[in-house]
C-alpha cells in the first residue's frame, strides 16, 4: 500500500522558512536595496529560473557567499523571498509597479501573472494608457492588450485624462486608427485629436497630418466638415491636411464617385460592445402589471417587441447571467410572486423551470456576483424584507446568506470590487439614504457613507469603477437628481441631473453609457429613455420605448455579430 502525506510539502516549506528566519543552514545571502537577506540556494533555484542559472551554472555567483541584485528595492526583495518559501505574496496599489518588474527580472511567472491580473482589475480611464505603456516596457502582452482594449472602449473618458494629453503621436494613432474605437460619431475623434494638438501646438502641429490621416472625415456631418473643420487655422495652414478635408468633401458631395473612394477613411467603425442590446422587461402600465418585453438597438436607435414573459410582473428584479435574462419575483397585479423566468435571446423564449425564491418579493433588488444571482430585500405583501438569498445555476437552488442590517423595499443594487452595494430603498415607512455593502467572503454586511439624498425606487449602475444612484423618490417628490459613489474615498458627490424626474426607473450600462429607462415623473408613467454623456456632462434623449413602464426591469446581453 502506498500512502501520500498531502501536507508534507507545506510542512517542509514551513520548516525551511523557519530555518531561514532563524539564520540556520544558510548558504547564500542576497543583497538588495541596501539590505541583506538569508536564503538557501536550492529553494531559490527551484522557484526562479534566474536564480537556477546563477547558482547551477558557471557564473561567479555560484560560489560567492553573497549575491547583489540590482534595481530591486529591499522591501520588494523581502516580499519575493517570502513568496519563495511560503507561496503567498501581497499585491497592492503601492507595490505592484515595483513588484512586477522584479518578478519579470527574476522570472517568477506566477507572481508576474498575478500582478498583471491585479492591474487589470484596477484599470480606469485615468490610468489605462499608463498601464499600457508599463506593460509594453515589461513585455506583458496580455496586460497591454487589456489596457489597450479598455482605452478603446472608454475612449471618451480617456480623452479627459492627463495621460491622454501626454501621448506621443504614435500612441495616439494606435488608438484612433482602430476599427473598435468606441465613439458615437467621428466628430468626437476629430475633436480629441485637436485637443491633443492644442496642448503643445509648437511641437505637435508638424505631426498633425500624420495623425489626421486616421480621422475618418468622410463620416463627419457635412455642415460640421465645412464650417468647423475647413475653417480650423491649423488645417488651413497645411496642404496635406487640406487634401484630407477635400477628399472627404468629394465623398460627401459627389456620391456617384464614392465607389472609387474606398478604404478605411470612408468605412464606419465597429466599436467593441456595439453588439450589446438592452431589454426592458415587464412593469406597470395603464392600471395593470404587464408581461411585455422590448429590445433596444442602440446602433439603429430603435425598440422592437420580443417574446412576452409567461407572467405579468411589476417591481421585477432582473439579472443577466451567461447571457440569459432572469426575471425574479414582482407583482402580477393581484399577487406577490416568488417565481422566476429565464429568457434566451437566441430562441426568443421564456422558460419557467427555474427554482422559485423562498419568499415572495416585489420591488426587489437583484444582482449577479461570482456567477450567482442575489435577491435582496423587497416586500412580500406583509412586511418589508431584509432577507437575502442567492441562486446557483448548477444546482437550480436558492440558499440564504446574511440578511441586511436594514429592511429595504425599492432598493437598488450595484456590484463593485467584488461586493454588493444595497443602496437606498424604504424601510416600509420612510425612504432611506443609507447604503450597505456585502462581502461574500466574510458573509457580512457593513454600512458605508450614506447618499446625500433619501431615495426609494431609484436606479443604480456601475461604470468606470464608480457607482451611480439615479432618480427615485424622497419623502415628497420624484427625483431627477443623480449622485455617484467612489469606494476609494467612501464619498458621494452630485453629478448632473436627468432631464426628467423618474422613480421606479430601470437602469443599466449599455456600450459604456449609463441609461435611465421609463419610470414615473409624479404625474404620468414614462416611456422615455435618456443616457448620460460623461464628456459633455449632460443627459441626452434616446429613442422612447413602445410602452410606458413603471417598475420595469432592465438587462443587457451580448448578441452575436
Amino acid at each position: 500500500m502506498i500512502k501520500t502525506n498531502s501536507s508534507h510539502a507545506f510542512q517542509c516549506m514551513n520548516g525551511l522558512h523557519s530555518l531561514r528566519t532563524d539564520g540556520k543552514l544558510i548558504d547564500v545571502r542576497i543583497e538588495a536595496g541596501g539590505a541583506t537577506f538569508n536564503a538557501h540556494r536550492a529553494i531559490l533555484s527551484s522557484c526562479s529560473p534566474y536564480f537556477s542559472a546563477m547558482f547551477t551554472g558557471e557564473m561567479k555567483e555560484s560560489e560567492n557567499p553573497s549575491v547583489t541584485i540590482h534595481d530591486i528595492p529591499s522591501h520588494i526583495m523581502e516580499a519575493i523571498l517570502n513568496y519563495c518559501y511560503t507561496a503567498t505574496i501581497s499585491i497592492t496599489e503601492d507595490n505592484v509597479q515595483e513588484l512586477l518588474p522584479a518578478a519579470c527580472l527574476l522570472q517568477l511567472a506566477w507572481v508576474r501573472d498575478v500582478c498583471c491580473e491585479f492591474l487589470k482589475s484596477q484599470l480606469c480611464s485615468s490610468n489605462c494608457l499608463g498601464v499600457r505603456s508599463f506593460a509594453d516596457a515589461h513585455s506583458c502582452p496580455d496586460l497591454r492588450d487589456a489596457a489597450h482594449s479598455y482605452a478603446l472602449k472608454h475612449y471618451l473618458e480617456v480623452v479627459e485624462s492627463e495621460e491622454f494629453l501626454d501621448l506621443s503621436s504614435e500612441e495616439l494613432v494606435c488608438l484612433i486608427q482602430s476599427e473598435e474605437l468606441n465613439v458615437q460619431n467621428e466628430e468626437l475623434v476629430y475633436e480629441s485629436v485637436m485637443k491633443w494638438v492644442q496642448h503643445k501646438v509648437p511641437e505637435r502641429k508638424s505631426e498633425l497630418p500624420n495623425v489626421l490621416e486616421h480621422v475618418r472625415f468622410a463620416l463627419l456631418e457635412r455642415e460640421y466638415l465645412v464650417s468647423r473643420v475647413s475653417s480650423e487655422p491649423l488645417i488651413r495652414q497645411n496642404e496635406t491636411c487640406r487634401d484630407l478635408v477635400d477628399e472627404a468633401k468629394d465623398y460627401l458631395l459627389l456620391p456617384e464617385k464614392r465607389s472609387q473612394m474606398g478604404g478605411t477613411r470612408t468605412r464606419p467603425r465597429k466599436p467593441m460592445g456595439s453588439n450589446e442590446m438592452m431589454f426592458a422587461v415587464g412593469g406597470w402600465c395603464s392600471g395593470d402589471a404587464i408581461n411585455m418585453v422590448e429590445r433596444y438597438d442602440s446602433v439603429n436607435n430603435k425598440w422592437k417587441q420580443v417574446a412576452s414573459m409567461n407572467k405579468k410582473r411589476c417591481g421585477v428584479g432582473i439579472a443577466v447571467l451567461d447571457n440569459f435574462i432572469y426575471a425574479v419575483g414582482g407583482h402580477d397585479g393581484v399577487s406577490y410572486l416568488n417565481t422566476i423566468e429565464r429568457y434566451d435571446h437566441m430562441t426568443d423564449y421564456w422558460s419557467s423551470n427555474i427554482a422559485p425564491t423562498s419568499v415572495c418579493r416585489t420591488s426587489v433588488g437583484v444582482a449577479v456576483l461570482d456567477k450567482k444571482i442575489y435577491a435582496i430585500g423587497g416586500q412580500d405583501g406583509i412586511s418589508c424584507l431584509d432577507f437575502v438569498e442567492c441562486y446557483d445555476t448548477g444546482t437550480n437552488s436558492w440558499s440564504s446568506v446574511r440578511s441586511m442590517n436594514s429592511q429595504r423595499l425599492g432598493v437598488a443594487i450595484g456590484v463593485l470590487d467584488g461586493c454588493l452595494y444595497a443602496v437606498g430603498g424604504s424601510d416600509g415607512v420612510s425612504p432611506l439614504s443609507t447604503v450597505e455593502r456585502y462581502d461574500p467572503k466574510s458573509d457580512k454586511w457593513a454600512n458605508v457613507s450614506p447618499m446625500q439624498v433619501k431615495r426609494k425606487h431609484l436606479g443604480v449602475a456601475v461604470i468606470d469603477n464608480v457607482l451611480y444612484a439615479v432618480g427615485g423618490r424622497d419623502d415628497t417628490f420624484e427625483l431627477s437628481s443623480v449622485e455617484r459613489y467612489d469606494p476609494r474615498n467612501d464619498r458621494w458627490c452630485s453629478v448632473v441631473a436627468m432631464n426628467e424626474r423618474r422613480s421606479g426607473l430601470g437602469m443599466c450600462v449599455l456600450n459604456n453609457k449609463l441609461y435611465a429607462v421609463g419610470g414615473f415623473n409624479g404625474n404620468s408613467y414614462l416611456k422615455t429613455v435618456e443616457w448620460l454623456d460623461t464628456v459633455e456632462h449632460q443627459w441626452k434623449n434616446a429613442c422612447a420605448m413602445n410602452h410606458k413602464r413603471l417598475g420595469c426591469g432592465v438587462g443587457v446581453v451580448n448578441l452575436p455579430n
